[in-house]
Formats: structure tokens, C-alpha cells, sequence
């Protein structure tokens, strides 16, 4: 294999399963934001052919679709510097991934936790598209040549896997085409945890609507669920040590630092000493003043879906221009007859 440089290209996506909330903000939707002012050519991608792993209502999956097209432009991401798509509408992801269900081994997909955490028991009864989607999930990343891809903690396993399938595909073929993409975990606030409880994961499943700050909640719903978060009867730390038994301090402490643009240690500098009757406000304004602009653009894009239509389609035209001669590249590769051309 000759060494090959692989132009920097950022790909990430967001199924869109409805109820954006403050952890895919924080997680994705801001770093993303973060990573389109590097001017490295990112592609953000809606992953609809995940979501219908597990059966979805029509109508509510085009509405989900749209509305997460609507957050990412809202959080700041321009159509204009970054590429936007809707997986579906670019079908090279989808034949990608067939070359790759072909390179990876059924070993792989069994192993992988998140299938066995979905399929639980019933595993012989899950969709073969559950079982499969990492491949897809692969595919995403290297029909682009992606090098970096922006994870949190429990996408590690999938990134791992989607560098397996690249170092088998260029062993099985004696090439040197398909990068070995690098994770990006950085920050105060990969994980943010309920508002109820700050050993659960914030999750838009909970039953309870005040365990999360929802994308598209205005700014009295923000600071009422933030004024309601349960927290503990001690004083704010001055060091993250003091966090360690305290996992609803520790969660709203990450989340002011993450939408600070802060480290923790600074953080508790500053507020080291205080009770959340003190901490708390400061919270709010700070959530306010970053998310509540948000939600109101959200809400305007989507009185106006024939504009989000139209970033979609010219999104996946940029999209095709990349992924198309590499699809005729990996066809070629493994003797395939190239497909038709666009």
C-alpha cells in the first residue's frame, strides 16, 4: 500500500427521532457549530435510514427530519460553509454500505453494545437493519473520506468498528483508500444527565418533561426547569474533586461550563462557595440568553419547511458531488461495474 494524505473532511450526524434536548446540543449540535469556524469542509447529516431501524410513524419522521434540520441551522450551523443533508436524499450512503456489509464480519455486529442494549431478549426478533446500522454508520463517515468525526463516549465503539471495516476493505484489496477516521471527545459536558436525577443520562424517552431542557422550549419553560432541577443542600465546591459524590451538582456545573465555553476548575472559581439559591440564576440567565434565541428561529424555520426543503436539496447536491466518484472508486476496486453516472 503506497501512504496516502487524506484532505481533513469533518462528517457527524443526528438521528432524527424528535424532542431535540439540551445533551444534543451540548454533545453535537454545539461542537459542530465549533468545528464549521476551523474551515475544515464538514458534512452534518439527518441519518433517517437509522431512525427506521426500529419502526417510526411517517408523518411524525418527516416532521422529526425537518425540525432537526431547523436546530442545526438555529445552533449556527451555515448551509453555506457546512454541508447539510438528509441521508436519504444522498443514496450513495446506502450503497456504501452494502460493499461494507460484505467486508465486515457477523462477529463485529454482535459484539456491539448499543445493538444488544436496543434488541435486549429479544434479539432474534430485532430488524436485520438494527444489527446492520454500524455498517451504515461506516458507510456515513467513509463515503466522504471523512477524517474526523465529532463522538460522544458511547459512539467510541462505532468509530472503532468503522476503522475495522476501513483496514479490512484496504487489506482485502491491497489499497490504501479509505482513511482510518480519528474521534473528537472534547469538553466540560459530553454527557448531561437529567435535571431529575443526575445519574440518568438526559434523554428525550424520560417520562418526565422536567428532566430536560427541550431545543424548542422557550425561555420561561427553560428557567423553570432549571429553577426546579434537584441539586443537594451543600455549598458549591471550589475544585471538581468536590463533585465526585454529587452528581446533580456536578451536571449543572458541567452544563454552565459547556455553555460558557468554560472548564470546569474556572467555574468553580468563580462560584466555589455559593448555594444554588445563588448559583442557580446565574444558570438561568446564561441558559436564557444561549438557548431561548435558538428555540425562537427553530420555531420560525418551521413555518417556513419549503425553506428547509430547499437547504436539504442543495445540500445533497454538494454532497453527491463528493460521494459520487468515490462510490465509482470503491466499484472499481472491487469489480464492480461503476454506476450511473449524476
Amino acid at each position: 500500500m503506497s501512504d496516502t494524505t487524506f484532505t481533513p473532511r469533518v462528517f457527524s450526524g443526528i438521528q432524527p427521532s424528535g424532542n431535540l434536548h439540551l445533551g444534543n446540543y451540548l454533545g453535537a449540535l454545539k461542537r459542530f457549530v465549533d468545528w464549521q469556524a476551523n474551515d475544515i469542509e464538514s458534512i452534518y447529516c439527518m441519518v433517517d435510514l437509522h431512525a427506521i431501524t426500529v419502526w417510526q410513524d411517517p408523518a411524525d419522521l418527516r416532521k422529526a427530519t425537518r425540525e432537526l434540520c431547523a436546530g442545526f441551522i438555529a445552533a449556527g450551523i451555515d448551509p453555506e460553509k457546512s454541508i447539510l443533508i438528509n441521508q436519504s436524499q444522498v443514496p450513495e450512503h446506502a450503497q456504501l454500505a452494502w460493499v461494507f456489509n460484505c467486508v465486515a464480519r457477523m462477529g463485529w455486529m454482535q459484539r456491539m453494545t448499543q445493538f444488544k442494549d436496543k434488541a435486549g431478549k429479544n434479539a432474534q426478533n430485532a430488524s436485520l437493519g438494527l444489527l446492520a446500522y454500524p455498517s451504515l454508520m461506516a458507510a456515513d463517515i467513509l463515503i466522504y473520506h471523512a477524517t474526523h468525526v465529532p463522538v460522544g463516549e458511547d459512539q467510541k465503539q462505532h468509530l472503532e468498528l468503522t476503522r475495522d471495516i476501513a483496514t479490512k476493505f484496504n487489506h482485502d484489496y491491497d489499497v490504501d483508500f479509505f482513511p482510518l477516521t480519528e474521534p473528537v471527545i472534547e469538553g466540560a459536558a459530553t454527557r448531561v444527565m437529567s435535571l431529575r436525577d443526575g445519574v440518568k443520562k438526559m434523554s428525550k424517552s424520560d417520562p418526565s418533561d422536567a428532566s430536560r431542557i427541550n431545543m424548542t422550549d422557550d425561555a420561561d419553560t427553560i428557567a423553570k426547569k432549571i429553577r426546579k432541577a434537584k441539586t443537594d443542600p451543600d455549598a458549591l465546591p471550589s475544585e471538581a474533586k468536590g463533585l465526585e459524590e454529587r452528581p446533580e451538582a456536578r451536571n449543572l456545573i458541567n452544563i454552565y461550563a459547556a455553555l460558557n465555553e468554560q472548564t470546569v476548575d474556572q467555574v468553580l472559581a468563580d462560584v466555589g462557595g455559593k448555594q444554588f439559591s445563588e448559583f442557580k440564576p446565574m444558570l438561568v440567565d446564561l441558559a436564557v440568553a444561549k438557548l431561548a434565541p435558538i428555540s425562537t428561529e427553530m420555531a420560525r424555520l418551521m413555518q417556513h419547511q419549503d425553506e428547509i426543503d430547499k437547504i436539504l436539496t442543495r445540500g445533497s447536491e454538494r454532497a453527491r458531488a463528493i460521494t459520487a466518484p468515490i462510490l465509482r472508486q470503491t466499484y472499481d476496486i472491487v469489480g464492480m461495474v461503476p454506476p450511473v453516472a449524476i
